[in-house]
This record gives C-alpha cells, structure tokens and sequence, in this order.
C-alpha cells in the first residue's frame, strides 16, 4: 500500500511544478482511497483543466464543488471550465454561487470576470474586474482586464487609464501597448512612438513582444498617415504571429473542398426546428459583420448575442466527431445526415439565459458561412445574412487585425497571400450555397449600406421580417456591449474612411491583387 499522505504531496508538488500529467495521474490513482477527499478532486481537475482534458476536467471539478460548496475557488474554476466547453448558462449559474462564497480574492474576481465576459454579461464582469483592481492594484494583469472590459463598455478614458497603469507596473504587458494604440486615433502631439520604439529595440528574439509591438507601431503610423512605415511594422509584426502557430494554407484548401462535396442536401423545413429567433450575420471578418448587428439589435425587438461557438459546437455533437478541433473534414462529413430538428433545438437551447429575453437574436460568428447548408436545414425559420466588401479592403482588414492565436478560424490571417487564397475559397463556397439553398441568403455590400444607409437598412428589416424603426438608423447610440475588433469603430456613425482603404497601400498589395484577379475576383468597383 502506497502511503496517501506521501503520494498527495508528490501530486501537488507536480502540479507546482507544472507537471500536470504527472499531477493527474497521481491523484487518480489516489482518489480510490479518497473519494470524498475535495482538495484532491480539485488537484486532479485542475490538472486536467491544464493538459484541456474538459471531460475529466469537469467532472473531478464538480465533485469538488458538491464535497465543499463553500470554497469560492472550487466553484470559481468549476465555472470557468463550463465556460471554456461554451455551457454558458450552466457556467453563470456556477459563478453566481461561487460570489456568495468566500474568499472572494482578486484572483477568484478575476476569473469570474472572464467567465462573465465570455457569457457576455459585460456589467457583471466589468464590476468584477473593478473588484480586483481595488484588491491588487499592483497586478497588471488585473488592470489589463479591466481595460479591455471597459473598452466593451464604451468607457474609453477610464480604459485608457488601466492601460497605462498595467504598462507602469509591467512595461512587458505586451498586449496592453497594442490595446492601448487601438483605442483611439493617434496624433503627432498624443502618440506613443518613442516608447513603442524603445522597447521594440530590447525585444530582439521575443516573438510575442514582436508582435504586439510591430502591430502597436503600424497601427499609429497609419494613424499618421505614414503608410510605408505602417505597413512595414504590420508586415514584421503579422511575420511574428506566423512563427507563434502553426497553419499551412493546404488545410484550408482540403476544408473548404470537403465543405463543398459533403455539403448537407436541402431538406423540407418540417425536417429543422421550427423558431424564427436566431438572424445569422456571417462572412469574411472585417467585412462589415458588426456593422450590421449594430444595426439590427438597434431594433427593439433584437439582442446582440455576439459571436456566439454554439453553433458550430452543436454540429460537431449531433456528427459524433471525437478529434479536438471544432471544425474539420471528419465533423463536415459526419454532419451530412444528423437530426436537424435536434440539432436546432439544442442549438437554441444552448444560447439561453443570454437570448430569449427579445423575439430575435444575432448570432454574429462570421465563419458560420462554413456551416449554412446545416444552418438552412436546421433552422429553416432563420434568417442568414452575409457581409459582402471589396475584396482588397477585405483582405487588408484581415491582415490588419490580430486575431486570437489559438483561434480555430483564423490561421490563414498571419499572410498576405494566404488572406487572398483564404478569400477565394470564401467567394467559391457562398457562390456553392447559394446555389444549394437559394432565397435563404441575403447578401449586403458594406459599401452600398455605407452609401446609402437607409435603404439598405429596409432591406435588411424587411429581410428578417421586423417593423421599421428609426433606431436602426442611429446604431451609434446603442448602449449594448460591443466586443469584437470594431468595438471602438461602432460607437460613431456612419463613416467612409475605411472604403478603398487598400489605395493607400497599393504598391505593397501588388501580389495580393494579381492573386485575386488571376481568379477572375474583381477587385474595382
């Protein structure tokens, strides 16, 4: 008999030692011994929740919660890994009990905050992240969450001032310098060049800081109108993000093909579940998608519910898949014959508590564009939209924005002319699907609804079956969160400066444009 005293310590010295696989063996293997022992249900679920294990991660984490309900930080982490699984609604609960617990650290705060903001309940998490400033004002991890919660919140001076806070506490918060240049338009009196310059000059060989750092220089000297050394930094800075992950452009091509050939056939509508709720916005990122739910949760009757993984991550429930990715061949050729009908009721299901509460919901994840034919067929009331720019303004937009690295979508960003590959696949596939389901797609031009707002504004409520109201129109005034890349650009009207945004830097896009137009894609208006 191995003595449990012993092998627990040797369990948590491994997890202090960031062995985690070490840790989790251990402690299963002692749990037998132990099974009403919370502290070490915990151990093993965070271990787990380390190695992204979520199926024995979730369930060593619950027991520990059931064992001590009264621990705030087994109930913290219990939600937290809900919430990385998307269970939204299940994760808020947890995190609502875990605030009635203590202690309530700045840690704990923290995390719940995360939680909340990925429930979009961007008060909540605001409020929490506030909570753990006043706690740890010396963290600047903590301010750098504040700060980004804020910007969601329309609260850009007090954002700014977290930003400069995490930055004086920790100069190497390189996130928090990119953050910092995205929120507002630089000027030759405000800037943060030489700051920016000076750092850069001691971050040789770290690519993180590289990154951050290159895209925090490109985006103020385009602010300044010094296009050439913009997109220098930009070039240098998306090189970095390159080398952090791994993307061959062969992937998509196999995804986008096997999406083609597996695509589901149109079924009946009495085959899908029968809700008119969900408006689908979905298309190229950087293409207008926000503008247009900005537009349409303007109305009343619509609640913005974000770039929302529910949908994809029914699909690959109702296909069976076991592999770790959210979107491959094996989802896609799985998901050709699945009930529909549960799947677009388990797809509805999994939105609540944060929809319902309106008659209509945006669900605004652009690459669902991958996933209309079993969108159609599962919700055969919904209504898909998809965002439509000029495909060199598209392609920069993308090269332009950092987009989470670990993100299953967009490994193509990081490339020029992989954006340009990427975009062809996209223009084939809508053409592919429109064909497939034809009248279930509406299509929109970002330039034809900058230019005539109103109009294209009918359209899009008469598309989605709603009264006029004139608050669509004055979507700048909608207090709602906002929480993609455009969060700071909704907040005005109307404006034309991002159209043939690509003229500016014409000469650099050469190779990008020979690209597109050698796939017959226009690339003039």
């Amino acid at each position: 008999m191995t003595d449990p005293a012993k092998t627990y310590a040797q369990a948590s010295a491994a997890f202090n030692q960031r062995n985690f696989a070490q840790a989790l063996q251990l402690a299963s293997q002692l749990l037998p011994q132990a099974p009403n022992h919370a502290e070490l249900h915990f151990l093993a679920g965070m271990s787990a929740l380390e190695l992204q294990d979520m199926g024995p991660a979730l369930e060593y984490l619950q027991r520990s919660v059931n064992l001590y309900p009264k621990r705030a930080d087994y109930a913290t982490q219990f939600a937290r890994a809900l919430s990385m699984v998307n269970l939204s609604a299940d994760a808020v609960k947890v995190a609502e009990h875990a605030l009635t617990q203590q202690p309530l650290d700045a840690q704990t705060l923290d995390t719940l905050g995360v939680v909340f903001t990925r429930a979009n309940a961007h008060e909540r998490a605001t409020a929490l992240y506030d909570r753990a400033v006043a706690l740890m004002p010396n963290h600047p991890n903590y301010h750098h969450n504040f700060a980004k919660s804020l910007v969601f919140m329309n609260r850009f001076d007090e954002a700014e001032r977290e930003l400069e806070a995490c930055i004086q506490l920790a100069p190497g918060s390189w996130g928090a310098h990119l953050t910092l240049s995205q929120l507002r338009r630089q000027t030759p009196e405000r800037n943060h060049l030489k700051r920016l310059h000076a750092l850069l000059a001691k971050s040789a060989g770290n690519l993180a800081a590289q990154l951050n750092l290159h895209l925090s220089l490109a985006k103020e000297y385009e602010d300044l109108g010094d296009h050439p050394n913009a997109f220098e930094h930009l070039t240098a800075g998306k090189a970095a993000a390159k080398a952090m992950i791994r993307h061959a452009s062969e992937q998509d091509d196999l995804l986008f093909a096997t999406v083609m050939r597996a695509s589901p056939a149109p079924q009946a509508a009495t085959a899908g579940y029968a809700t008119d709720e969900p408006i689908f916005v979905i298309g190229m990122p950087r293409s207008g998608t926000t503008l247009v739910e900005r537009i349409l949760s303007s109305h009343p009757d619509v609640h913005a519910a974000g770039e929302l993984q529910n949908f994809p991550l029914a699909l690959k429930r109702a296909s069976g898949s076991r592999t770790p990715q959210l979107i491959d061949t094996e989802v896609i050729e799985r998901a050709q014959n699945v009930d529909w009908r549960a799947l677009g009721e388990d797809y509805l299901t999994s939105t609540r508590p944060d929809t319902g509460l309106t008659r209509r919901f945006v669900d605004k994840l652009p690459h669902n564009f991958l996933h209309v034919g079993a969108i159609a067929n599962a919700l055969p009331n919904a209504k898909i939209i998809c965002l439509r720019r000029n495909p060199m303004d598209t392609c920069l937009g993308n090269f332009r924005q950092l987009f989470t690295l670990a993100s299953p979508y967009h490994g193509y960003s990081n490339d020029l002319l992989d954006i340009g590959r990427y975009y062809i696949l996209f223009d084939r596939l809508m053409a592919h699907w429109k064909q497939q389901f034809p009248g279930r797609i509406l299509e929109i031009s970002y330039e034809a609804l900058v230019e005539s707002q109103e109009s294209h504004t009918r359209e899009l409520l008469a598309f989605c079956e709603l009264p006029w109201h004139d608050a669509c129109l004055r979507f700048e005034e909608n207090l709602a969160p906002a929480t993609t890349a455009s969060a700071v650009q909704v907040r005005e009207p109307l404006y034309r400066d991002a159209m043939q945004r690509w003229k500016q830097y014409e000469p650099q896009l050469a190779g990008l444009r020979n690209l597109l137009e050698q796939a017959g894609i226009a690339v003039e208006a």
